[in-house]
């Protein structure tokens, strides 16, 4: 019995995680190679090993040959195909192994940098973190343990491409099953999930057992387990708000630390209109368009944020426009109210299908409704960009006779000798409607509010929610849109949530 062969295949086997049989099939095929480089090419060489045994028997064109007998050569080719066929072997195992954990959270020591790309030891490969899967601001050192989340698997000639992130949603969501005992088994479930990396985070989470509060268990003791979730994101702030089937209650939730007054859902449009105090705005829309910008992401709508007395305008300009068809009541108005078309641009995108189907109107009716409301949108449109023009000329000859006066040593450069001439109009002009110019301007994800790219910003802690994070932040500026926390449990306070 070769009972060296046989260790020695055991040893390779269970080193390189390689099936025995593949083992015996590659040293065959070495031999194979080695005995047709002796004979000079022999196209009729066999080679067997018994996998009991260990025997080597070998024949060339029928002959029966010694294979310790082939010289050094022969030897050396053996060795190279070997090599090279357990290394095949090798890398369809890793990526077996890893093609089936392909979502799942691992850990690894970091060994270097490659062009921006983190390279990250797993122990039997080597994964490979995009500078576009770091969290933005994150560093770390050789020797450094990292967890991250696996993102994809495939072959390359070379080598498996073991690809890592943690920037995804879904690492998220991996790390709340790791830290948190109910989510990962199914009692609390992340309904939905909204991420920016490195920013900020907005989850709703459900459970399914009445006796277990999914937002404080997510949290835990004294926010012990939100802090460890925080703290492997390098301090990224996660809102944890209460999922509801309702749009309008999960809408508000989203929203959070915002008090929203009242909620307009437009199915047509797949727009939600949310009605919010001026005080309260710049929380509803957080720095940067941030908050909403999540909060559409979570629920799946868009969102436009205006306060009441923009509200209002909207359904005064569009009574005063529709008051002007006959058989127009104000019965119907509400009723395209509740439709969650509150402005006559509103109207005017959605047609009049929805009239016919919802309101029962004629078509012909609906029609004219439509095209009267489209009009007058345009006509309120056009004005509105005539005080913006006639805003920008009063600004550009306030500057002019700035410039003029530092020329001629009078500082106001008015020759009348009243600085203030045309600085209240300008100042007046300028605070019109500041809420409907932030609502209006371009947006990311289907949200009107002025949204741009994201930045760090604080969040509020949540209302009616006893367990916090004890980490202590610096006072909010009152600009910054969202006062600072490390994280924050965001609850709707509907009865019945």
């Amino acid at each position: 019995m070769n009972t060296d062969l046989l260790r020695f295949i055991d040893s390779i086997s269970r080193d390189k995680n390689i099936d025995k049989t593949s083992v015996f099939d590659d040293l065959e095929a070495a031999m194979v190679s080695a005995a047709r480089k002796a004979f000079d090419d022999a196209e009729d060489v066999v080679v067997s090993i018994d996998r009991v045994s260990g025997e080597i028997q070998a024949t060339v064109d029928g002959k029966p040959i010694d294979m310790r007998t082939l010289g050094r050569i022969a030897a050396q080719t053996a060795k190279q195909v070997m090599i090279q066929k357990i290394r095949e072997d090798e890398r369809s195992s890793i990526f077996e192994e890893y093609s089936e954990r392909v979502g799942d959270v691992v850990t690894g020591t970091v060994t270097r940098y490659e062009g921006g790309a983190l390279i990250v030891n797993l122990g039997r490969g080597e994964g490979i973190m995009p500078r576009s899967e770091q969290i933005p601001g994150e560093s770390h050192h050789p020797g450094e343990r990292v967890r991250a989340m696996i993102l994809d698997v495939r072959e390359e000639p070379n080598r498996v491409r073991i690809e890592l992130t943690q920037t995804h949603p879904d690492y998220i969501r991996r790390l709340f099953e790791l830290e948190v005992p109910e989510v990962n088994e199914r009692v609390i479930e992340v309904r939905a999930l909204a991420r920016e990396a490195g920013y900020r985070t907005k989850i709703a989470v459900s459970s399914i057992d009445s006796k277990v509060d999914a937002v404080g268990a997510c949290v835990g003791v004294r926010g012990s387990r939100i802090r460890n979730i925080v703290d492997e994101l390098g301090g990224e702030k996660i809102d944890i708000v209460r999922w509801n089937e309702s749009s309008q209650v999960l809408i508000s939730n989203a929203l959070k630390p915002a008090e929203v007054k009242e909620t307009f859902l437009c199915f047509e449009l797949g727009r939600a209109t949310v009605i919010v105090d001026e005080d309260q705005l710049s929380l509803a829309i957080g720095k940067r368009g941030q908050n909403v910008r999540l909060a559409a992401r979570l629920t799946g709508w868009d969102i436009d944020i205006l306060t009441p007395a923009e509200y209002d305008k909207n359904v005064d300009d569009m009574e005063k426009a529709l008051k002007g068809i006959e058989s127009v009541e104000d019965v119907m108005l509400d009723k395209i109210l509740a439709m969650g078309m509150i402005s006559l641009s509103d109207l005017s995108e959605v047609g009049a299908e929805p009239l016919v189907n919802e309101l029962e109107m004629e078509e012909s009716f609906a029609a004219t409704i439509v095209e009267t409301a489209g009009e007058v949108a345009k006509k309120i449109a056009a004005e509105n960009e005539a005080a913006k023009a006639a805003l920008a000329r009063a600004k550009a000859e306030d500057q002019a006779r700035a410039d003029a006066g530092e020329e001629t040593g009078d500082p106001t450069g008015d020759p009348t000798g009243d600085p203030t001439s045309d600085e209240h109009s300008s100042d007046d002009a300028a605070t019109t409607d500041t809420a409907t110019a932030a609502a209006d301007a371009p947006a990311e994800e289907g949200v009107s509010s002025d949204l741009s790219e994201p930045s760090p910003e604080g969040l509020a802690p949540s209302e009616g929610e006893d367990v916090t994070n004890t980490k202590e932040t610096d006072s909010p500026t009152p600009d910054e849109g969202d006062p600072p926390a490390q994280a924050v449990v965001q609850e709707s306070q509907t009865d019945g949530d």
